[in-house]
């Protein structure tokens, strides 16, 4: 039998994004379909998948859009899951928009724009605004008003190290979140740590916001800081990059810039250069 942790409506989605991919690659292989940018290690069509939202990134090709509803509708047929027109859209990146109009009423979607939010996070081409940060603010400012009364200082620095500082970990593991969007967090902090629930209190805070972030064995209270854990989440990245990790990305990025060079540290003083064009 299988263990009973199993999500059986998760696990059919996993399924069928299995089978789903397995018909693009043939697809793919047979010449139906081409891949909108060069990947010579990754065999797969170009597909993210997460339990029931898929993106899909194809060219701005009617034919191979054509071909795209035909094994959507066979896919379909076979496995009883079936497209939500309604929810769907078509992003156009670097085409017009009488093109992009024309493409998407090739399935009858709506046509969206960059940058727009997927599993929560914006994505685009561009970096993100800070009016992109906006729903992140919002739950942080949500959070202070409900949690804040009746707290003790010592209460209100468990809230404020294991909630307010904890709500923006998710976007710190893929963004650099801009100095304004850090600044309204760290407010929010201080807020629920001096002030609790009294929006229009007067009172200053005890200890400057350096101080309160150092190690409690240095005279801090050990509440994280924002900026440096955000730098340091993304160091990850760095890594992947540097040791040519098997990651689609990262594979985009050498065979596009660094084609023939067996070593990133090779092309010593590129990245000094690129800093101050």
């Amino acid at each position: 039998p299988l263990p009973k942790l199993i999500h059986f409506p998760l696990f059919f989605f996993v399924l069928g994004a299995d089978l789903f991919q397995t018909i693009l690659n043939r697809a793919f292989s047979l010449g139906l379909l081409s891949k909108p940018f060069p990947s010579n290690q990754d065999q797969n069509f170009p597909m993210v998948q997460y339990a029931d939202d898929t993106l899909l990134y194809v060219k701005a090709s009617g034919r191979e859009l054509f071909t795209l509803k035909a094994l959507l509708q066979y896919f379909a047929q076979g496995t009883g899951l079936k497209v939500n027109y309604h929810k769907s859209c078509l992003i156009p990146i670097n085409i017009s928009d009488e093109k992009a109009d024309l493409l998407a009423g090739v399935f009858g979607y709506k046509v969206g724009s960059l940058p727009f939010t997927y599993l929560g996070l914006p994505l685009g081409t561009t970096k993100p605004r800070v009016i992109d940060f906006a729903p992140l603010v919002d739950r942080v400012e949500r959070r202070l008003s409900a949690n804040a009364a009746f707290l003790s200082y010592g209460d209100r620095l468990t809230l404020v190290n294991t909630i307010f500082s904890s709500l923006p970990t998710y976007y710190m593991c893929t963004l650099l979140l801009p100095k304004t969007v850090i600044d309204n967090i760290d407010r929010a902090r201080k807020h629920c740590l001096w002030r609790g629930l009294e929006v229009n209190s007067n009172r200053k805070s005890l200890a400057a916001l350096d101080k309160v972030c150092k190690p409690k064995m240095k005279g801090g209270l050990g509440v994280i800081n924002l900026s440096i854990q955000n730098q340091a989440l993304l160091l990850k990245f760095l890594d992947k990059f540097y040791n040519r990790r098997k990651v689609p990305w990262v594979d985009l990025i050498w065979n596009s810039y660094y084609l023939g060079c067996a070593s990133f540290f090779n092309l010593k003083g590129f990245f000094l250069v690129e800093r101050h064009l």
